[in-house]
């Protein structure tokens, strides 16, 4: 039985590429999305084992209403945050629309900037069989690959909208012959978005390398979920497949309200959130080491 995720997990060890296509059947993988440094602080704590800074950030945190506008500088950015804030999780960056397409020479270029300026340890890019060789070329410069295929987001406009895929027979094999392609050219694991369970189980079961689920049922070797969604913080309807694990948003504008209501009736800040009156008494410092090994100066 595989069990060096659970030394891992225990240990604080990073977690690798290769680790992470071992553990094909075996241990579960955990993938979650995050997009700044105090999220990726609190995900990597949790022990979760992969951290997507994603171009869902176009609609997460930009407020568009599709992923395609997202740049590479932008990706980049977000990517430097995030590995900031962690020590264990894999941090794997998604290839925004357009900065891999033209050709497999852009793809091994814009691949190779997010892991100088990103700080990312692998990359994951949409497509399957169309893109198998861009997909080798950047393997083969010593970048791992994750794959994505299903829905693809950053194709919304071809498929006329975020729609599950797969549903016909020509539509399940033709995702099959995607994920087998991707496995060929060297992807370590592979995404499988808004399909139904049946064509994951069919797809995980033919590959020698892991599958990720989103919205794809149970039999996937490991769920993604978007951060936002799983705690509750996005406001309006979430997608059938999001499990909602917590309440923040709710808690949130609670807090923010008592906030509000505290100011506006003179409680806050009380005695107790106030420095000392006596200004011939020296300044204190305090420093207060965080997770991430920053040392920050508090006055007192």
């Amino acid at each position: 039985m595989y069990t060096a995720n659970i030394g891992s997990r225990a240990s604080g060890k990073k977690v690798t590429a290769p680790e992470l296509r071992a553990r094909k059947g075996a241990d579960k993988i955990t993938m979650v999305t995050a997009y700044d440094y105090t999220m990726a602080r609190l995900v990597d704590e949790a022990g979760i084992d992969m951290i997507l800074v994603g171009d869902s950030l176009g609609m997460v945190v930009q407020g568009l209403t599709n992923t395609i506008p997202v740049t590479l500088d932008e990706i980049c950015y977000h990517g430097r945050a995030v590995t900031r804030g962690v020590s264990r999780a894999h941090v794997v960056g998604d290839m925004p629309f357009l900065s891999y397409q033209v050709s497999p020479i852009q793809a091994v270029e814009s691949a190779g900037k997010m892991l100088k300026e990103g700080a990312f340890e692998s990359v994951k890019l949409e497509g399957g069989e169309a893109f198998a060789e861009h997909v080798h070329r950047i393997v083969r410069a010593g970048i791992p690959v994750v794959g994505h295929v299903g829905l693809t987001p950053q194709s919304v406009h071809a498929l006329g909208g975020f729609r599950v895929q797969g549903r016909s027979d020509d539509g399940a094999d033709q995702i099959v012959r995607d994920a087998r392609a991707l496995e060929a050219a060297g992807a370590f694991c592979i995404v499988l978005e808004a399909i139904p369970p049946d064509v994951a189980a069919r797809v995980t079961s033919e590959l020698t390398v892991p599958t990720i689920g989103i919205g794809a049922g149970p039999s996937c070797d490991g769920q993604v979920l978007v951060c936002t969604d799983l705690l509750g913080l996005s406001r309006g309807p979430s997608p059938k497949f999001a499990k909602r694990f917590a309440e923040l948003g709710d808690a949130a504008v609670a807090a923010f309200k008592q906030y509000a209501d505290e100011v506006r009736g003179g409680e806050f800040p009380d005695a107790a959130h106030a420095y000392k009156p006596n200004r011939a008494e020296p300044i204190e410092e305090e420093p207060v080491a965080s997770a991430g090994g920053i040392v920050v100066p508090f006055l007192r």
